[in-house]
């Protein structure tokens, strides 16, 4: 059986569980997700247990980093009114980055590489969001389907392209980690492969393998600071989207 890039994103059946026509199987990504969830609470949980420690340890530093990183970005982009929320993108951005990061370890799965995973992240946040406006906003929150100012004559078109391009934004938050994820393994894979078919044949092409090769470390660097990047761009949008919905931008 000849090995594809893509193989590397099968879905694997670990324990077939179904209902009739109904499928609960626990497959490879759930078990990545799992994992990706339980490692950042055990992290989260050793740092914290006793209240942290005067002379934090080097991972009670690398959490209070990103809890104030995190913290200093809600604080600029959404305001006072973002703190009651910091819980919710302080989880994303560690969930994101977890589950990313575990991807990149040879032999492993990466779970946000698949759009199932992204879009229910994503679309389940531009629900709570939407929430948020109703909630700050009452009926009030469609007035953002009218832009201050427009011609009542072009209303019924601004309308509806301001509404597709509101509920747009869940999709394009999903398929933007889903694709650059997925984009960048694949290429890795391919590059991984070429050098390793080279090396196999011997000779002339064995020694000039090396490229290849050197290519591979470069861009697995490369994706290491795109999984760290995705999960901190999905989390500024998040944190765009849930100011908007607040002030009603």
């Amino acid at each position: 059986m000849i090995s594809t890039p893509l193989e590397q994103f099968s879905i694997i059946n670990m324990i077939p569980l179904h209902i009739g026509n109904v499928y609960f199987s626990f497959t490879n990504s759930a078990l990545y997700l799992f994992l990706a969830t339980g490692l950042v609470s055990l992290l989260c949980y050793l740092v914290t247990v006793n209240g942290g420690y005067l002379i934090p340890s080097r991972w009670q530093s690398i959490v209070e980093m990103i809890f104030q990183f995190v913290q200093s970005l809600v604080e600029e982009l959404i305001g006072p009114q973002g703190r009651k929320y910091f819980p919710l993108i302080f989880t994303t951005f560690l969930f994101l980055l977890s589950a990313n990061l575990i991807g990149m370890i040879p032999y492993s799965f990466t779970a946000t590489s698949h759009i199932v995973v992204t879009f229910g992240l994503s679309f389940a946040l531009f629900i709570g969001i939407t929430i948020v406006g109703f909630q700050h906003h009452g009926l009030h929150f469609f007035s953002f389907l009218l832009p201050k100012g427009a011609p009542l004559i072009l209303a019924p078109l601004l309308v509806v392209l301001e509404l597709v391009s509101y509920c747009f934004r869940a999709v394009s938050l999903g398929v933007r980690l889903f694709a650059n994820m997925m984009a960048g393994h694949t290429l890795v894979k391919i590059i991984s492969s070429f050098a390793w078919t080279m090396l196999s044949v011997g000779g002339v092409l064995a020694v000039a393998s090396v490229i290849p090769v050197v290519i591979v470390f470069a861009l697995t660097g490369l994706e290491i600071g795109v999984a760290c990047l995705q999960a901190y761009v999905f989390t500024i949008l998040v944190c765009i989207y849930l100011n908007d919905a607040i002030h009603l931008h």
